[in-house]
């Protein structure tokens, strides 16, 4: 079809008219079957190619729909540098084994598909309703970690989601919980997520 439709420019380009004018060429790759449809000719009372359209330029997608239309690849940036740590800086806290704890906030049907083992699955919708259940459950984590340490300081958490958007909400939230709903603590997001891991920390770890 994509030959057919470069001779059809070709026609056109060269001055020629063109075979397919007001038609529709269809072809059944089950069958093997051309067949064409006609066309209705203009209308002059088109809004796009009448004799007074008033459609003269393409729809602003994002303005119509109020929404990017790649929304769900959007970097944000809620946060000061000083609250982000890169996937490298969380792989040598690994390494160096130091305590903290890692929040994994993406809903469970994601944390299904893949997650790093060692994670704490709090969904963002909890932290931001503030779910008796979730809110308990990290608590007594804190709680936990802090006894295995012996740790009298604040104890890290890092918060992790998969491309780094909320997981920076979340670490908003828990900040303003830490000392009065949370015991105090030190709260910072991993920037990128789990698909900056594993673009730069580990290439069999999987994406979605």
């Amino acid at each position: 079809m994509g030959c057919f439709q470069a001779l059809e420019v070709l026609k056109i380009a060269s001055g020629k008219q063109p075979s397919y004018r007001q038609q529709l060429l269809m072809f059944d790759a089950q069958e093997a079957r051309f067949r064409t449809i006609k066309l209705r000719p203009k209308q002059a009372g088109c809004a796009v190619c009448g004799e007074a359209p008033t459609i003269t330029a393409l729809q602003d997608y994002e303005g119509f729909c109020g929404s990017a239309a790649t929304d769900k690849c959007r970097r944000l940036c809620l946060l000061p540098e000083e609250q982000r740590i890169s996937v490298q800086e969380y792989k040598a806290i690994l390494d160096k084994e130091a305590p903290h704890i890692l929040l994994d906030v993406r809903p469970p049907v994601e944390v299904d598909i893949c997650h790093l083992p060692f994670s704490l699955n709090i969904p963002l919708a909890s932290l931001e309703d503030r779910k008796a259940q979730h809110l308990q459950q990290l608590k007594e984590k804190i709680k936990e970690r802090k006894q295995q340490t012996d740790q009298a300081t604040d104890l890290p958490v890092y918060v992790i989601c998969k491309l780094g958007n909320d997981s920076q909400k979340a670490v908003q939230i828990l900040q303003k919980m830490s000392g009065a709903e949370l015991e105090s603590v030190i709260v910072k997001d991993i920037r990128g997520g789990l698909m900056a891991w594993a673009h730069k920390i580990d290439q069999s770890f999987p994406q979605y």
